[in-house]
C-alpha cells in the first residue's frame, strides 16, 4: 500500500470516528444521532447496522452506547417481540428489518461479549415475533412495500434483504435446522412452487423481492451482498455474483448511467414506463437517486466487506480506495469529510444528510475488513 492511499484512509479513519462520537449522544434520551445534524431521532436500523462499525474499532465510548440502544430496544419492544423503528419510542412500529437486525446484533454481541445469555428474554420473545412473519407459515418471511430501509422503493412479499438477516440471525443464534430450511428455500427454481425462492434463472444474483408468480428480479447490492457475507450463497457462487455486478457497473457506466466506481444500491433503475413505476417516484425516487438506484455509502460498505468474504482481496481494496473519495463530499457543511446518506448515479454529486452515522460507520467496518482480509464478525 502506497503511502498516500496509507494517509488517506487514516484521514478518513479518524473523520469517521469523529462523526461517530459527535452523533453518540442526541437529543432523545441520550441516544446517537442517525446523522450530524439533519437526523436528530435515533433511527433504529441505521444505529443497529452501524453497530458493525462500532465494533470494528474498539472504541469503549462507542461500544456503550450501542450497548444502550440494545437495552433500550429490549425494553420497548411491544408484547408480541417486535422491535420498534425508533430505539426511544414503542408506538412507532411496522418496520420488517428492526427485528432482525436486532436478532443479528444479539448474535454478533453474544460473542463478542463472550456472553451466551445476553439479553436472553428479549430474545425469545423476537424469535418468536420473526416465526409469525412467514406468510405460508414455513419459514421465508414476508413484508409490505416500503416497510424496510427502502421507505420509497416497492418491496413485497419475500424481500432479499430481510429475508438475509434472518438467516445470519439464525445461523449466529444456533438455529441450524431453520438456516437450513431457509437457505434451500431461498435458492429454489422450482417451477411448480414459484411463491418459494429468490434465486433467478440464468444470473448468479438473488431477486429483489418474490412472492407467489409476482417478482422483482433488479439487482439489490446490500441484500446480494449480505447472501456473500452470511454464507447464504455458496463461495463459488459468490464469485460469480462480483463478477457479474461489476460487469453490470461497467455497462452502466458506459451508457453514462453511473460515474462512481461503486455500484448504486438498487440496478437497473426503475424506469417510468416500467411496471415497477410507482406516482410517488417521479418526486421522491426518480432513476438513479434515493433508492431507485442512488449510491449509498453504507450500502457500498457491504459491498466491500463482501468482497473480501468472497476473496476478492484486490478489487475490495480498490473499491475502499473509491469509498475513501466518497467520504469526503459535503452536501452543506464544512467538513473535511462530509460522509454523506447517498449520491446521485450519474453524476456523484452529494444528496442527502451529511455525517450520517451509517456512512460513517460502516466506511470504518469495511476498511477493517480489507485490512484484516476477513468480513468481521460474519
Amino acid at each position: 500500500m502506497g503511502r498516500a492511499r496509507r494517509s488517506a484512509i487514516q484521514d478518513a479513519r479518524q473523520a469517521a470516528l469523529e462523526v461517530l462520537l459527535h452523533n453518540a449522544c442526541g437529543p432523545f434520551d441520550g441516544l446517537p444521532r442517525t446523522a450530524g445534524w439533519g437526523y436528530p431521532e435515533p433511527y433504529t436500523r441505521d444505529l443497529l447496522i452501524s453497530g458493525l462499525g462500532i465494533l470494528a474499532t474498539g472504541n469503549a465510548t462507542l461500544e456503550a452506547s450501542l450497548l444502550r440502544v440494545m437495552a433500550t430496544l429490549a425494553s420497548n419492544q411491544s408484547a408480541r417481540g417486535h422491535i420498534p423503528s425508533l430505539v426511544h419510542n414503542p408506538n412507532d412500529r411496522g418496520a420488517s428489518d428492526t427485528t432482525p437486525l436486532f436478532l443479528l446484533l444479539v448474535g454478533i454481541l453474544r460473542d463478542y461479549r463472550h456472553d451466551p445469555t445476553y439479553l436472553e428474554g428479549p430474545t425469545e420473545k423476537a424469535l418468536t415475533w420473526m416465526e409469525y412473519q412467514a406468510p405460508d407459515d414455513r419459514v421465508l418471511v414476508g413484508q409490505q412495500p416500503t416497510s424496510d430501509w427502502r421507505d420509497e422503493q416497492w418491496v413485497l412479499g419475500h424481500g432479499l434483504f430481510v429475508n438475509t438477516l434472518v438467516y445470519g440471525f439464525l445461523k449466529r443464534l444456533g438455529h441450524t435446522a431453520r438456516a437450513r430450511a431457509l437457505r434451500s428455500a431461498m435458492n429454489s427454481l422450482d417451477d411448480h412452487h414459484p411463491e418459494e425462492g429468490l434465486a433467478v434463472r440464468g444470473r448468479p444474483t438473488y431477486a429483489l423481492w418474490s412472492y407467489k408468480e409476482l417478482s422483482d428480479e433488479g439487482c439489490d447490492v446490500l441484500g446480494n451482498s449480505l447472501a456473500i457475507l452470511t454464507g447464504l450463497a455458496s463461495p463459488a457462487r459468490a464469485t460469480r455474483m462480483v463478477t457479474w455486478i461489476e460487469a453490470q457497473c461497467d455497462a452502466m457506466r458506459a451508457k453514462g448511467d453511473l460515474v462512481l466506481d461503486l455500484p448504486p444500491c438498487f440496478f437497473p433503475f426503475v424506469q417510468p414506463e416500467d411496471p415497477a413505476w410507482q406516482p410517488r417516484y417521479e418526486q421522491f425516487n426518480l432513476p438513479g437517486n434515493y433508492h431507485n438506484g442512488g449510491v449509498w455509502p453504507f450500502v457500498c460498505g457491504f459491498y466491500v466487506a463482501a468482497l473480501v468474504a468472497a476473496g476478492c482481496q484486490e478489487l475490495a481494496e480498490t473499491k475502499l480506495d473509491a469509498l475513501t473519495l466518497l467520504a469526503q463530499p459535503a452536501r452543506e457543511a464544512k467538513v473535511s469529510h462530509g460522509f454523506n446518506e447517498w449520491f446521485r448515479a450519474q453524476d456523484g454529486r452529494p444528496s442527502g444528510q451529511d455525517w450520517q452515522t451509517w456512512s460513517a460507520s460502516m466506511y470504518l467496518y469495511a476498511a477493517a475488513c480489507v485490512e484484516q482480509r476477513r468480513a468481521l464478525f460474519f
